[in-house]
Protein backbone atom coordinates (compact mmCIF):
# COMPACT_ATOMS: atom_id res chain seq x y z
CA UNK A 1 0.00 0.00 0.00
CA UNK A 2 1.30 3.49 -0.75
CA UNK A 3 1.45 6.03 2.03
CA UNK A 4 -1.72 5.59 4.07
CA UNK A 5 -2.14 9.30 4.80
CA UNK A 6 -0.94 11.72 7.42
CA UNK A 7 -1.29 11.64 11.21
CA UNK A 8 -4.42 13.28 12.60
CA UNK A 9 -6.06 13.95 15.95
CA UNK A 10 -9.25 12.27 17.14
CA UNK A 11 -11.42 13.51 19.98
CA UNK A 12 -13.27 10.77 21.84
CA UNK A 13 -16.78 11.85 22.76
CA UNK A 14 -19.62 9.87 24.23
CA UNK A 15 -20.25 6.20 24.90
CA UNK A 16 -22.67 3.97 23.07
CA UNK A 17 -23.39 0.42 22.05
CA UNK A 18 -24.12 -1.61 18.93
CA UNK A 19 -26.87 -2.45 18.17
CA UNK A 20 -28.21 -0.22 20.98
CA UNK A 21 -28.07 0.46 24.71
CA UNK A 22 -31.01 -1.80 25.63
CA UNK A 23 -29.23 -5.02 24.57
CA UNK A 24 -25.59 -4.04 23.93
CA UNK A 25 -23.29 -6.38 22.04
CA UNK A 26 -20.39 -3.94 21.46
CA UNK A 27 -19.52 -0.99 23.73
CA UNK A 28 -17.81 1.93 22.01
CA UNK A 29 -16.52 5.48 22.46
CA UNK A 30 -17.63 7.87 19.75
CA UNK A 31 -15.46 10.20 17.71
CA UNK A 32 -16.00 13.96 17.56
CA UNK A 33 -13.31 16.12 15.99
CA UNK A 34 -11.25 14.14 13.50
CA UNK A 35 -14.10 11.85 12.42
CA UNK A 36 -13.82 12.96 8.78
CA UNK A 37 -10.09 12.15 8.73
CA UNK A 38 -10.95 8.65 10.02
CA UNK A 39 -13.64 8.26 7.34
CA UNK A 40 -11.16 9.37 4.66
CA UNK A 41 -8.53 6.90 5.92
CA UNK A 42 -11.07 4.06 5.94
CA UNK A 43 -12.00 4.90 2.34
CA UNK A 44 -8.33 4.75 1.31
CA UNK A 45 -7.93 1.37 3.00
CA UNK A 46 -11.09 0.10 1.26
CA UNK A 47 -9.75 1.28 -2.12
CA UNK A 48 -6.42 -0.47 -1.54
CA UNK A 49 -8.18 -3.69 -0.52
CA UNK A 50 -10.52 -3.55 -3.52
CA UNK A 51 -7.48 -3.32 -5.79
CA UNK A 52 -6.32 -6.60 -4.22
CA UNK A 53 -9.66 -8.29 -4.89
CA UNK A 54 -11.33 -7.93 -1.49
CA UNK A 55 -15.05 -7.16 -1.47
CA UNK A 56 -16.07 -3.78 -0.10
CA UNK A 57 -17.76 -3.63 3.28
CA UNK A 58 -21.53 -3.32 2.79
CA UNK A 59 -22.10 -1.25 5.95
CA UNK A 60 -21.12 2.41 6.00
CA UNK A 61 -18.03 3.21 8.07
CA UNK A 62 -18.81 4.56 11.54
CA UNK A 63 -15.81 6.12 13.30
CA UNK A 64 -15.61 4.73 16.84
CA UNK A 65 -13.24 3.02 19.27
CA UNK A 66 -14.42 -0.43 20.40
CA UNK A 67 -14.06 -0.75 24.17
CA UNK A 68 -15.49 -4.19 24.73
CA UNK A 69 -17.86 -6.91 23.59
CA UNK A 70 -20.58 -8.77 25.49
CA UNK A 71 -20.27 -12.54 25.43
CA UNK A 72 -24.00 -12.89 25.97
CA UNK A 73 -25.93 -9.70 25.19
CA UNK A 74 -28.82 -9.18 27.60
CA UNK A 75 -30.97 -6.40 28.92
CA UNK A 76 -29.21 -4.48 31.69
CA UNK A 77 -31.08 -1.31 32.66
CA UNK A 78 -28.17 -0.01 34.78
CA UNK A 79 -25.72 -0.37 31.88
CA UNK A 80 -28.19 1.22 29.47
CA UNK A 81 -28.67 4.18 31.83
CA UNK A 82 -24.90 4.59 32.26
CA UNK A 83 -24.37 4.56 28.49
CA UNK A 84 -27.16 7.10 27.99
CA UNK A 85 -25.69 9.34 30.72
CA UNK A 86 -22.24 9.20 29.06
CA UNK A 87 -23.53 9.88 25.53
CA UNK A 88 -22.09 13.41 25.45
CA UNK A 89 -19.04 13.16 27.74
CA UNK A 90 -15.67 14.24 26.34
CA UNK A 91 -12.83 11.76 26.95
CA UNK A 92 -9.91 13.61 25.39
CA UNK A 93 -7.84 13.84 22.27
CA UNK A 94 -5.21 11.51 20.84
CA UNK A 95 -3.09 11.40 17.72
CA UNK A 96 -3.62 8.64 15.17
CA UNK A 97 -0.18 8.05 13.65
CA UNK A 98 -0.35 4.34 12.74
CA UNK A 99 -2.77 1.84 11.30
CA UNK A 100 -2.60 -1.88 11.93
CA UNK A 101 -3.86 -5.05 10.30
CA UNK A 102 -5.24 -7.19 13.10
CA UNK A 103 -6.33 -10.82 13.24
CA UNK A 104 -8.97 -11.81 15.77
CA UNK A 105 -9.23 -15.38 16.97
CA UNK A 106 -12.56 -16.02 18.68
CA UNK A 107 -12.97 -18.63 21.38
CA UNK A 108 -15.37 -19.34 24.25
CA UNK A 109 -12.91 -17.50 26.52
CA UNK A 110 -13.07 -14.35 24.39
CA UNK A 111 -11.25 -12.85 21.45
CA UNK A 112 -7.47 -12.79 21.07
CA UNK A 113 -6.04 -10.11 18.80
CA UNK A 114 -2.74 -10.34 16.94
CA UNK A 115 -1.13 -7.49 15.01
CA UNK A 116 -0.08 -8.89 11.63
CA UNK A 117 1.37 -5.66 10.20
CA UNK A 118 1.33 -1.95 10.98
CA UNK A 119 2.11 1.18 9.04
CA UNK A 120 3.07 4.69 10.12
CA UNK A 121 0.87 7.37 8.64
CA UNK A 122 2.81 9.75 6.45
CA UNK A 123 5.42 7.17 5.43
CA UNK A 124 5.50 4.46 2.80
CA UNK A 125 5.89 0.98 4.33
CA UNK A 126 9.35 -0.60 4.41
CA UNK A 127 8.94 -3.23 1.68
Amino acid sequence: MASAGVPFDLALRGLGAFPGSTRPRVLWAGVGAGAQAAVDLAARVDEALAALGFAAEARPFSAHVTLGRAREPRRDPALGAALDAAATLDFGLFTVDRIALMRSDLSPRGARYTCLESWSLGQAPNR
